[in-house]
């Protein structure tokens, strides 16, 4: 349980980090990734966004 945890934070950060890449590429405004206000700092939360790149890399990862 705590590896995946690990995995789902790790891929949040990486996505989070190629956020303005995939956001060009149109990932970013995908219905139901979060993106909020609070203390005064921009918060963005890519929950759709986490699933579809990971579907596709599943896939990758299954025809490789």
């Amino acid at each position: 349980m705590i590896r995946w945890i690990l995995v789902i934070f790790l891929a949040l950060v990486l996505i989070s980090w190629f956020s303005p890449f995939l956001q060009k590429m149109g990932f970013g405004k995908l219905p139901g990734d979060l993106r909020f206000r609070l203390f005064g700092r921009e918060w963005f939360i890519p929950l759709t966004t986490t699933l579809v790149l990971s579907f596709v890399v599943g896939l990758i990862a299954k025809f490789v």
